[in-house]
């Protein structure tokens, strides 16, 4: 998690037995859809409907209200209930999110966290689960966001609600688990750059935390902007490449490829071909023979 990029694919806990057995809910939230700094990632929690009791025993939370301290400890608590609890996540890199934002065909965040959200409730499917009922705290307009996962898991009841993380404490335990994954690979991030130890200390990754504006001054290159830690597609990071880098002009843009002098259009693939001039073999040009028409 903590190096690298790129979209990956889910990791998670083993499966309870329990879980493979029993009618199962589950719950989906996010951590660090707002920071310029740092993935953003998705998890889900899942345990029988019959065990959700137990759940809530353990005092799950929505982790917003919760300490590092509180969110590290309850995790462990999910952790150790593995005989009903059992949890995946899925980290989105910082330049997987900004090169999907930025590319030509945009793919914007919140399709991007539909289509996440998505994958773990198959992945859970495919692994064996038996969810029967699903929470999601929504991304977008909640009744939109619950007609497209109906319409793509049809034999599932699902909810969608705003702040559902704090309704639902299995959307909670999902919150905890995404959050705590994020803090750790936000503290231990392995740079592929060759920073100094004194430009670690970068804070929340929110925009708005003095720390974080400091680090992205100090560590902004005029040529090759920021660290694949940086979330370029941000407006953060874009008003500061914009003012302090190096302008770069682009000869390319979207409309070349339609201009290019001498690039066939797509319907003279179909046209018939103008006739050729009948050219003679080399053999005859090199010895300058010529056709005879009459004696």
């Amino acid at each position: 998690m903590e190096a690298g990029g790129g979209r990956g694919g889910p990791v998670g806990s083993v499966v309870p037995a329990l879980c493979r057995e029993l009618p199962c809910c589950l719950g989906i939230d996010e951590a660090g859809r707002g920071p310029v700094l740092g993935p953003m990632v998705y998890g889900i929690c899942y345990c029988p409907v019959s065990r959700l009791e137990e759940l809530q025993a353990l005092k799950v939370a929505d982790s917003k209200t919760l300490s590092e301290a509180e969110r590290e400890q309850l995790f462990e608590l999910l952790d150790d209930a593995k005989e009903f609890v059992g949890w995946a996540l899925h980290v989105l890199s910082p330049d997987f999110i900004s090169t999907s934002m930025q590319q030509r065909a945009k793919y914007n965040l919140n399709a991007l966290s539909h289509d996440t959200a998505i994958g773990l409730v198959q992945h859970a499917l495919d692994a064996g689960v038996q969810v029967t009922e699903v929470f999601v705290d929504t991304v977008g307009p909640a009744d939109k966001y619950q007609e497209k996962l109906q319409q793509r898991f049809p034999e599932l009841e699902v909810t969608v609600r705003a702040k559902a993380d704090a309704l639902f404490p299995i959307v909670s335990a999902a919150s905890i688990c995404a959050k705590v994954a994020r803090d750790r690979a936000v503290k231990s991030w392995k740079f592929v750059e060759d920073l100094d130890d004194t430009s670690l200390d970068y804070g929340s990754g929110y925009p708005n935390d003095p720390k974080t504006k400091a680090w992205l001054m100090q560590t902004l290159d005029p040529i090759f902007g920021y660290p694949q830690f940086v979330r370029f597609s941000w407006s953060t990071a874009q008003t500061l490449l914009d003012s302090h880098a190096v302008p770069v002009h682009w000869d390319y843009d979207d409309g070349d490829a339609a201009t290019t002098p001498g690039t066939p259009s797509l319907l003279s693939y179909f046209a018939r071909p103008a006739p050729t001039p009948h050219q003679p073999h080399r053999y005859f040009h090199e010895r300058c023979l010529k056709p005879l028409s009459g004696l």
